[in-house]
């Protein structure tokens, strides 16, 4: 399940809520007892390659702005 970071207004404490992303938009209450919170924007870095990724001589490999095919 994801995470999502709130911040309360009342009390500048920041929290994390677990939630379903079908209640992503649903509000929060801080752990303080406050109401009045937002939901903040968080960004996600995924590195590495999953399972199924392409590998060998075939496998891109980075670099430049084509991927490395033209050696750029």
């Amino acid at each position: 399940m994801p995470r999502y970071e709130f911040r309360c207004r009342a009390c500048g404490d920041t929290f994390e809520v677990v939630r379903p992303m079908s209640e992503a938009s649903a509000p929060s209450t801080c752990p303080q007892g406050h109401a009045d919170t937002v939901k903040l924007l968080s960004a996600v870095a995924v590195t590495g390659r999953g399972a199924g990724a392409p590998t060998g001589p075939a496998a891109p490999t980075g670099g430049g702005c084509c991927g490395g095919a033209c050696g750029c």
